[in-house]
Parts: C-alpha cells; structure tokens; sequence
C-alpha cells in the first residue's frame, strides 16, 4: 500500500512542472511495483492530477462549456484532436522510443531562448491557430517517455501568451481530454490497474491539488521572462535526469 501512496505523491508533486512526472513515476514503480507495467501505472495516475484539474478550475470549466471565451475554446478544441491523435500513434509505439530526454533539452532551451527575447522587448507574433496547432502537437509528443507534458505546452503556451498564471492556466485545461483518453483506453485494457492502483490515484489527487496551488501562487508574483528562465532551466535539468536514468 506505501508503495502506491508514493507512487500517487510523486505524480501529484511532478504533474505541474517541466519534469516527467510520467518519466520519473515509471523509473520509481519499476522498482516497488513487479506486477503492473511501469508505463501504464505511471500513464493511469494522470488520472489524478486531472481530477484535481477539474476541481481546481471549475469555474473555468463552467466558462469553456458554456463558450464564453470562444477563442479559447477554439483553441482547446483543435490542440485536442492533434495532441490526441499524435499521442496516440506514439504510445503505441512508445517502447522503441529513446529520445525524451532530448525533446525536453531542446524545450527547455526554447524557453530560454523567450526569456531573453522577452527581456530584450523582442516580441513573438504568432497567429491563434498556428499555435493551437504547435501546442497540439508538442503536447502529442509529450507521450514519449521522458518528455513532460507540462514543459511541452508551456513552452508552445508562451510563444503567444505573457502572463505567466494564464500560461499554466491553460496548460493544465488542455491536458485534460488527453489525460481522461489515454487513462480509459489504459482501464480497458487493463482493469486491474483500477483495482490496485486506487490508493496511489487518492494521493496523486491530493497532493496535486497542494502542489498545483503553490505553483499558481508562485506564477502570480513574477514576471514573464523570469518565468519562463526558471520553467527552461528545470526542463533542462529533467531532460539530463531523463537521459540520465533513460527514462
């Protein structure tokens, strides 16, 4: 049982920022858990984290289905079917995949790289639906391990937002559909995950919503190029951990 709740911890705390919590909750339950593949349990405890989503922002919710912000649900919609469709493809083909740990140093020197020109007041024009359609696909690639999905979509994110609370904000709204996809077709094909992994999803929620809170209220007080200096600097430390343990 121990072992599930840290395993529900870890995802809770990871899930927000630029490291794989995918990555490092599969590198852990290889150890602790011998009967489910490390991959799927560390896939299913999103399942969690999104429930906290879903709590966190209701409010948020409510304004998405009832369209009031119809820009943004235009681009919920379109970054869902590409990420969906790419995520997918990828999972399937996950095992024969080694190249997170790459992906996630090149985003994390993508956000460095917008910090500086942000800093320099050189700004990013970026039209809505081409960045829909490159935060829909980074957030796909997020389905190779190692790659944080987080760190994916905020660095799409902030090619075209500036505040720093709107850019977690959305990133975490997105992964949703994504999330409840990938934890169904993982319950369908293995019921039994439900069944032995409750414990670490209760704590996964828990602490997500913890951690989420902290993380929103850190974002409130800095501005935008420090943002995304501290956002590229962890990505580039999860991607060497990443390479490190070969997640």
């Amino acid at each position: 049982m121990w072992d599930y709740v840290l395993l529900g911890i870890i995802q809770g705390v990871f899930e927000w920022i630029p490291i794989s919590s995918e990555g490092v909750v599969a590198m852990v339950s290889q150890f602790l858990i011998k009967d489910l593949n490390s991959l799927d349990l560390a896939i299913f405890l999103h399942l969690g984290t999104l429930l906290a989503v879903l709590v966190y922002f209701k409010k948020e919710w409510i304004d998405l289905i009832l369209i009031k912000d119809k820009d943004f649900f235009k681009f919920f919609i379109i970054v869902t079917i590409i990420s969906g469709g790419i995520g997918y493809f990828i999972y399937q083909a996950a095992g024969s995949m080694i190249m997170g740990s790459g992906l996630l140093f090149l985003m994390g020197l993508g956000l460095l790289f917008t910090s500086f020109m942000q800093r320099k007041n050189i700004n990013i024009r970026i039209n809505k639906n081409y960045s829909a359609i490159i935060v829909g696909i980074l957030q796909g690639l997020s389905a190779i391990p190692g790659v944080s999905r987080s760190g994916s979509t905020i660095f799409g994110l902030s090619l075209k937002e500036k505040d720093p609370e709107i850019i977690l904000k959305q990133s975490y709204l997105i992964s949703v559909p994504v999330v409840m996809g990938s934890s169904l077709y993982l319950f369908i094909k293995n019921p039994v995950l439900i069944s032995q992994g409750w414990m670490a999803l209760i704590f996964s929620f828990i602490f997500g919503i913890i951690s989420l809170k902290i993380v929103l209220n850190w974002a409130r007080k800095i501005n935008f190029s420090f943002f995304t200096f501290i956002f590229g600097i962890i990505c580039l430390i999860g991607g060497l951990i990443s390479f490190y343990f070969k997640l």
